[in-house]
């Protein structure tokens, strides 16, 4: 972000509305094609309105209930010095439970009534699929998903939304690429979601790991409140997977890990990060770390564990000060990264931004930030994060190491070196 001042550029104080009771905050509902207060929902002399879906409760509110109340924490830090040109954010936030049907209605409520200038980083692949299609009917920002869905980057049909995550085809290019060097001549199992998160995983391991070692694929439907992935495992078992790879969230990944201890099956497990970048949050699914020892997975931003590092140290003296109630884990460095990106985009978007400006500025913006791996926006391209680092779990937690691995949906994996920027020197 520059280290201009003392202090967080230009940034913002954050009202949250968490779900259920929220009075319609009023707005504006021109077009914004104008700009400036009054004429782009949303935006008023003194405020911007975004929202946000996420799952505060249901099979993924474990831990990523976290992520909102984070992102509103930097919000509300960089308000106490001015705004973004002047104008605080007002975050709201709604809970689906992460059920599609649900989604759908609060973010009907964001926009319809609310007047939000923006969806902000809403959570879940099956659950932003079904309201990707009317915020770009309505030219609503759908600003930095929750989810590393490769259909966030299709910026010829859906030009409003765009990613944030590392894409899940990439990601599954890579891990497949630690799979096929790592366990050479192992057979290989996959348990993925029923939904394009698994199925888009299963894509890019596919890419990386010999065909004729794959031996299993089980999946699980994680909109079934009764799915339980004991038979999955023994599957995985029977067929003689040495190595299994997870694209599942949290609560399954524990799900899986237990079942397999249950029946005595002792693969080495490579997990997505969805699943495992919050080793604390497993650990507290499982009842202990224990289970999680050399558990490899992957991330596209610092594991918490590395203290030294000066974004770790500043997110965690924000968390500390107004999140103080809630365990510092990733998160919670998740939500602080991305409300830490969205600032930046609209400290870059000018002092009357519009719904179609932020999206304009999205292309060219210097978003650099905590980040280990460079962001795809431009022009052509609404990707995300580009790569991940690859990393174990040990003693609870996750130790990053090595190149960081890039790649694109049908590209060739290049290792580079991590990303190294400087955050603001204070607060």
């Amino acid at each position: 972000m520059g280290q201009r001042s003392r202090h967080w550029p230009t940034m913002v104080s954050a009202t949250v509305a968490l779900s259920l009771g929220l009075a319609a905050c009023g707005g504006s509902s021109g077009s914004g094609a104008s700009g400036g207060p009054g004429t782009t929902p949303g935006i008023t002399a003194t405020s911007i309105t975004i929202g946000t879906h996420q799952p505060l409760t249901g099979v993924a509110s474990p831990g990523y209930d976290e992520i909102a109340p984070a992102s509103n924490a930097v919000f509300a830090d960089v308000n106490a010095h001015g705004g973004i040109h002047g104008r605080k954010i007002r975050y709201l936030i709604e809970d689906d439970a992460y059920n599609p049907a649900q989604t759908k209605a609060v973010v009907d409520k964001l926009v319809l009534q609310d007047h939000v200038f923006a969806i902000f980083n809403g959570l879940g692949t099956p659950t932003h699929v079904a309201v990707e299609p009317f915020l770009n009917a309505n030219k609503v920002p759908d600003l930095f998903v929750s989810s590393g869905c490769d259909c966030w980057n299709d910026p010829s049909k859906y030009p409003y939304t765009s990613g944030y995550s590392t894409d899940y085809t990439v990601e599954g290019k890579v891990e497949g690429r630690y799979v096929a060097d790592h366990y050479k001549g192992q057979e290989v199992g996959y348990l993925a979601q029923s939904d394009e998160f698994g199925q888009d995983g299963m894509m890019g391991l596919d890419q990386s790991i010999p065909p004729a070692t794959v031996v299993s694929r089980q999946t699980y439907d994680v909109t079934d409140p009764t799915a339980n992935v004991g038979p999955q495992m023994q599957a995985l078992q029977s067929a003689g997977a040495q190595v299994v790879v997870l694209y599942a969230i949290p609560a399954f990944v524990a799900h899986a890990i237990q079942a397999a201890a249950k029946i005595n099956y002792r693969p080495h497990f490579v997990v997505s990060s969805v699943g495992a970048s919050n080793p604390a949050n497993l650990s507290q699914l499982l009842g202990g770390s224990a289970l999680l020892d050399g558990l490899v997975t992957d991330y596209y931003l610092p594991s918490i564990s590395d203290t030294a590092n000066p974004w770790i140290k500043l997110f965690k003296g924000i968390h500390d000060h107004y999140l103080a109630n809630v365990p510092f884990d990733s998160n919670v460095e998740y939500g602080m990264a991305v409300g830490y990106t969205f600032v930046r985009l609209m400290e870059q978007a000018g002092q009357n931004p519009t719904q179609a400006s932020v999206m304009k500025a999205l292309q060219t913006a210097d978003l650099a930030g905590p980040g280990l791996a460079p962001l795809g926006y431009s022009p052509t391209s609404n990707q995300g994060y580009t790569g991940v680092q690859m990393g174990t779990i040990s003693g609870g937690n996750l130790k990053l190491s090595g190149p960081v691995f890039t790649s694109t949906d049908n590209g060739p994996v290049k290792a580079t070196k991590p990303i190294t920027v400087a955050p603001p020197k204070s607060l």
